[in-house]
């Protein structure tokens, strides 16, 4: 099919000619209907075309089905024809999006049709074609298309099963067959089937008989979501009959038999599928699972629930009440409602266990705006508190009871009637005595819950009831009713210990250390009130022991306990005083000439009060205030020459560090008193709390962090969990944004920000500290160099990390070295600085030493050791590009000089030909980013020592077939690999095949092993042969057409030198290859068909190689002209600089005669070449770039695309090199506006390492 004169007309020209003209379609665009029909039955068109055409018939029958279908129906053998055609396409086809297109028009066709018969044509070949079918998966077109047919024709699920019986047999088969594809298709088709009333009743023996048991073992034994979501449909279906959900749950016995719980499972497999599915983290599974559950209690709750109550189902009904999806709980609230009818649901506890799954579910839908979901909650709620049994107590402990009566108080107030119709039955049902009886009753919640439901009764139609409200003593705060609530708050932590800690935080974060201290200041000075005054001091004592055992975990912790309460039960009847005499109390100094310590003890007291509150973020002291009190405290501290004990000063640099931001900086006077309290405590841990406010605090003054920061950031590692960290950043570099790291580490971040001398004593805690604390040092510091990019830290950490690394390898076995998890983090560090370098830096003393070790170090590893390989040779490829050329020089013989380094390589480089190994597991994303790594470094040495002429003192051997078959046998090899062996086969194309660094192996072809007599061609080839040259292009060729960016680049110039060394060995060959007529197609098949299609860098070149070559029949007058014409309309000034350069060499190529042109277009070509912008350098880099024609093309989409499969590290790389490259090539003018900035930007937010790449460009900008 082609466009005829751009106009869109989908005929094919060889064909249209014979056909009867009925057959064109004058639509937009004008369809030949013949044309598409004989192209699609051509054995010999291309699949390529056929998908195109159906492509287009595709698009044409969405928009203009009409007369389409009118045509077709006037003639019955045609229509039937193309039925036939499309059918047998289904199983011609080699992959599954070829298959899905002509099932799709197919569909579309016989259900627009409406014509029986046509049906029945599809439904007879379907048939046929399982009955001959070799294999079953050359059943699954078959089956697939039928589902997709029952999908969209009412009534033929019915047509099927009564015409068409025997393609059970077909389905069971499928069903049997070890394919989860296959099996989803056929539970979809059969789930079409029973979804029929009469089909379902048809089939109702043969389910009994043959498909049951099949059915739930496959059900059971699905792992694809595909194959759960299908069978699940077709489940559904099947619950909806009576006799279904009989057979499948088999169950006759009812009474004395529900208690047998291993009987159940064994006898009703589905529960236990069911919760499996519930389990699952996917949603749709979830509620496909619980409304399955629905439907089969729908049918008999009292017969059927108990299998699923033995199951423990309920227990996980009820942790599925913590989720936010409004479907999956309105559906869990549904099948819990059924489970309540069933005795079991109630006598096994499982109410006890849910209960407050129930209450706080409620309370958060009372915020949605779904009234069908908050009436079918609340009506759960209902039945529960109506059957519980009374011998079973219902709620546990008083906060549950009262949060059921918060919960019915903030419903009944719902201003839908309905639903605080619902919340009053609930209320008359929770008013039973069992479940009030939990002591002591909550009358105050309860006297707030009637009042709530008497107020609402005006608008409720219900039966009138009795208004007697519950009466109350005095609404106003009074001595003895604090006293008495003070009194019942002690009373839990004596009631129910283990919920001390949570007790504790719930009401020190509700203000409670304030209302107690509040009260006590209010109603118990001097000697008044004594029993609330003893009330509120146990309720103090027990919350602050208790909050301080929870959160202290040290060995020796006891006698600080000890200590603690004697100085809370001393001091606290005691501390009677309001927030500003508080502060009074902190700031006040002790007579030194007074024996009592009362005045000391209190300020203790005080402060592990405040710290308390201030813990749980109840700052009812105002920060300002209480750090100038703090202030005066440790200035009183000092005058006395008192030392507190350790866990008062640890709440005293607590509530400091927490108030620092609102208060005056420190003066030397309190830092010196704090350096002193410090000094004598035995060990810092016993005064350090794991806070980043703290963190921050030792770390900004230089009094404290000098003594003791180290100390105070071993602790902080020691503390701080890191797996969060770990995983946010594995999986920020595919992400599209920064990962969102914990607040602490966020907090040490900016630290290191602000105080680079920090990073000082980072790098000694890798030297002087645990393995695991170096393990965070290490992660830190890396993280903070790709974060801030602009923090010139690069020489002091150079020379710190040569001292680590010298330390590391004279003290480690090469064994315990590639065992290290530091090592490889210590490497990638090394490289993230090495980034920062300015382009063509000279290296120094500390550059080489760190080269000689990084060399040294992959001498002694293997190829296994990835994450100590991939670092070190990403270090030693940047070091060999980014500096100047009489440092390039001493490196290519540092590098070289390493035998065991280049040993190395050529394993590395083996590994190629291994994978992917049918016997072996396919190599990991790591192993594959090594490979790039080995092939681009191998490249470049190649290149740089035939550049120099350096000495070799260990080649590299490889086999020529291997390196050729690693491109032309590719199996699925990633882009990044493919570029970087095509970056090795040019380097050795230029160089003729011959190195002193490379010895090639070549061994005899299977060609040549066929045909032993060599031609002249081959042997003017050699180490090549024609047939390799000939493999190796259509094989380039082939990458081309799959328009990956970063791909086509590298394979346009691999085949320019290529051709230059066809052209210098046998010009025969070049020109056969330059010849081939498949040219032509590859070359508009590039081409997108937009505007300026033309006018990109690959085709240009491509173009240029063409015509170079004098391949007259590729590129004809016509496409000259429109790249003329296309070049006219630009504006040459705005092309990006590969673009201008590309096109210039193409016109220089036109006009020196190559090709045959008109004067017209000889005077186009002058005019267009002089106003191309002028080339301010025309000198590239004796070592071609990876990326050197990307220039003007977006980045980071493809970039992006790659980082899973290959590694952030190779990429950066890759980027880098375009800007080196950059720098190279382009003028001022253009530089200043390349999109590369914009993308190395948004590379920022992808891979989190694209800073880097901005500041390169800035500093390039900046040089030019």
């Amino acid at each position: 099919m082609e466009a005829a004169a751009g106009a869109g007309l989908l005929v094919c020209e060889r064909l249209h000619a014979r056909h009867d003209p009925r057959w064109l379609l004058r639509l937009p665009p004008a369809l030949c209907l013949a044309c598409v029909i004989e192209t699609l039955g051509d054995g010999g068109a291309s699949l390529v075309r056929k998908k195109h055409v159906l492509s287009c018939f595709r698009d044409v029958l969405a928009w203009h089905a009409v007369p389409i279908l009118q045509l077709l129906a006037q003639d019955e053998r045609v229509c039937v024809h193309f039925i036939g055609t499309l059918f047998g396409m289904l199983h011609t086809a080699e992959d599954s999006s070829a298959l899905d297109l002509p099932t799709e028009v197919l569909v579309r066709l016989v259900a627009d049709l409406k014509l029986e018969q046509y049906v029945h044509c599809v439904l007879d070949e379907s048939q046929k074609e399982l009955s001959k079918a070799a294999t079953m998966r050359g059943s699954l077109p078959t089956f697939n298309l039928l589902g997709k047919l029952a999908d969209a024709i009412p009534g033929l699920a019915d047509i099927l099963v009564i015409e068409h019986g025997n393609l059970m047999e077909h389905l069971l088969a499928g069903l049997m067959y070890p394919n989860e594809g296959i099996k989803a298709t056929v539970c979809y088709l059969y789930g079409k089937l029973y979804s029929s009333p009469i089909s379902s009743e048809r089939l109702s023996v043969h389910f009994t008989e043959r498909l049951c048991d099949l059915f739930l073992a496959t059900l059971g034994n699905a792992q694809t979501k595909e194959l759960q979501v299908n069978c699940m449909g077709l489940l559904k279906e099947l619950l909806n009959s009576d006799h279904f959900v009989s057979v499948i749950m088999n169950n006759s016995r009812r009474g004395a038999d529900s208690e047998n719980a291993e009987l159940l499972e064994k006898e009703n497999p589905l529960p236990l599928m069911l919760k499996k599915l519930l389990l699952s983290r996917d949603e749709m599974l979830q509620v496909a699972s619980v409304q399955c559950m629905t439907a089969v209690l729908v049918h008999s709750p009292i017969k059927y629930a108990p299998a699923f109550i033995h199951a423990d189902i309920p227990e996980f009904l009820f942790e599925r009440l913590s989720c936010t999806s409004e479907i999956l709980l309105w559906s869990v609230y549904c099948c819990l409602l059924l489970l309540t009818e069933e005795r079991l649901f109630f006598s096994k506890c499982h109410t006890v266990y849910g209960i407050e799954s129930v209450v706080r579910s409620l309370k958060g839908i009372l915020q949605l705006n779904n009234v069908e979901l908050h009436k079918q909650g609340l009506l759960l709620f209902t039945e529960i508190l109506k059957r519980q049994p009374v011998e079973i107590k219902l709620f546990t402990n008083l906060a549950m009871c009262k949060d059921a009566i918060g919960v019915l108080v903030e419903a009944v107030k719902c201003p839908v009637l309905e639903v605080a119709a619902e919340a009053v039955k609930a209320v008359a049902a929770i008013m039973r005595k069992d479940h009030l009886s939990c002591p002591p009753v909550q009358y105050v919640e309860l006297q707030r819950l009637i009042e709530t439901m008497l107020k609402r009764c005006a608008d409720l139609s219900l039966p009138p009831i009795n208004r007697r409200s519950a009466k109350h003593s005095e609404r106003t705060s009074s001595p003895a009713l604090m006293e008495v609530f003070i009194s019942a708050l002690s009373t839990l932590f004596a009631v129910v210990p283990s919920m001390h800690e949570k007790f504790s935080r719930k009401l020190a974060s509700s203000s409670f250390i304030r209302l107690a201290l509040e009260l006590k200041a209010k109603f118990c000075t001097g000697q008044s009130n004594p029993a609330l005054n003893q009330a509120c001091s146990s309720f103090l004592y027990s919350m602050c022991l208790s909050l301080h055992s929870a959160a202290e975990k040290m060995e020796d912790s006891s006698q600080e306990e000890r200590e603690m309460s004697e100085l809370l039960q001393r001091s606290l009847p005691q501390l009677n005083c309001n927030v500003p005499e508080s502060l009074t109390l902190l700031s006040e100094t002790p007579d030194p000439f007074c024996l009592d310590e009362a005045l000391r003890s209190h300020q203790y007291c005080l402060l592990l009060l405040l710290y308390c509150a201030y813990a749980l973020e109840d700052r009812f002291v105002p920060e300002a205030e209480l750090f100038s009190a703090i202030r005066n405290f440790l200035l009183s501290v000092q005058d006395q020459g008192d030392c507190p004990p350790p866990y008062v000063f640890r709440a005293v640099l607590y509530l400091l560090a927490v108030c620092q931001d609102k208060g005056e900086a420190l003066d030397l006077s309190p830092l010196c008193a704090i350096r002193r309290v410090l000094e004598n405590t035995s060990d810092l841990s016993l005064v350090y709390i794991h806070h980043p406010l703290l963190l921050k605090f030792f770390l900004h003054y230089s009094e404290l962090m000098g003594k003791f920061g180290h100390r105070i950031l071993q602790l902080w590692f020691s503390w701080e969990d890191y797996s969060q960290i770990e995983s946010e950043d594995a999986v920020s570099g595919l992400s599209s944004s920064l990962p969102d790291y914990p607040n602490s580490f966020t907090t040490l971040l900016h630290i290191l920000k602000e105080n680079s001398s920090v990073l000082l004593i980072l790098l000694d805690l890798v030297c002087l500290s645990t393995t695991e604390v170096a393990h965070k040092v290490l992660m830190t510091l890396s993280m903070f160099l790709k974060r801030n990019e602009d923090v010139v830290v690069c020489d002091l950490l150079r020379s710190q990390f040569l001292q680590i690394l010298q330390q590391l390898l004279v003290e480690s076995s090469s064994t315990t070295l590639r065992a290290s998890k530091n090592l490889p983090l210590l490497l990638s560090l090394l490289f993230l600085v090495q980034l920062r370098n300015e382009a063509e830096r000279e290296l120094d003393s500390t550059d080489f030493k760190l080269l000689h070790h990084v060399s040294d170090l992959c001498g002694k590893c293997r190829p296994g050791d990835v994450e100590l390989l991939q670092p070190s040779l990403n270090f030693l490829y940047w070091s060999l590009h980014q500096t100047t050329t009489c440092s390039q020089q001493r490196v290519v013989a540092v590098l070289l000089s390493s035998v065991p380094l280049l040993e190395l390589l050529q394993k590395v480089l083996e590994l190629t030909w291994m994978w992917p190994c049918r016997s072996g597991p396919a190599l990991s994303s790591s192993e594959e980013a090594l490979l790039c790594s080995a092939w681009l470094l191998t490249a470049s040495l190649l290149a740089h020592q035939h550049r120099y002429n350096s000495e070799v003192h260990q080649t590299i051997s490889l086999d020529v077939e291997q390196v050729l078959n690693a491109v032309i046998l590719r199996r699925k090899k990633p882009a990044l690999l493919l570029v970087s062996i095509l970056q090795f086969l040019r380097a050795i194309l230029r160089q003729n095949f011959s190195s002193a660094l490379l010895v090639l192996i070549v061994q005899p072809t299977a060609q040549s092993r066929i045909e032993p007599s060599s031609s002249e061609d081959d042997a003017s080839l050699y180490p090549l042969t024609t047939w390799q040259v000939l493999s190796l292009v259509v094989s380039l060729q082939n990458l081309l057409v799959q328009k990956d960016l970063l791909l086509s680049q590298s394979v346009v110039a691999c085949l320019e030198v290529l051709m230059e060394y066809l052209h210098r060995k046998n010009q025969g060959i070049a020109l056969h290859v330059v010849s081939q007529p498949w040219n032509r197609f590859l070359l508009f098949t590039l081409l997108d068909g937009g505007e300026n299609s033309f006018l990109r860098p690959e085709i240009l070149r491509l173009m240029t190689l063409f015509v170079r070559y004098r391949s007259s029949g590729i590129i004809s007058q016509s496409e000259i002209s429109q790249i003329l014409q296309e070049a006219v309309k630009a504006k040459l000034a705005e092309l990006p600089v590969a673009t201008s350069q590309a096109l210039r060499l193409l016109l220089l190529q036109l006009q020196s005669g190559s090709c045959e042109m008109e004067p017209a277009q000889e005077g186009t070509i002058q005019t267009l070449l002089e106003s191309l912008p002028a080339r301010t350098r025309t000198h590239l880099s004796p070592q071609d770039m990876v990326y050197p024609f990307a220039r003007h093309i977006s980045l980071v989409n493809d970039i992006a695309k790659q980082g899973a499969a290959v590694g952030r590290g190779v990429i950066f790389n890759l980027l880098l090199h375009a800007i080196i490259q950059l720098r190279l090539n382009e003028s001022k003018n253009v530089f200043s506006t390349s999109p590369l900035v914009a993308d190395a930007k948004t590379l920022m937010l992808r891979t989190g390492q694209g800073h880097r790449v901005v500041k390169k460009i800035l500093i390039v900008q900046k040089r030019d």
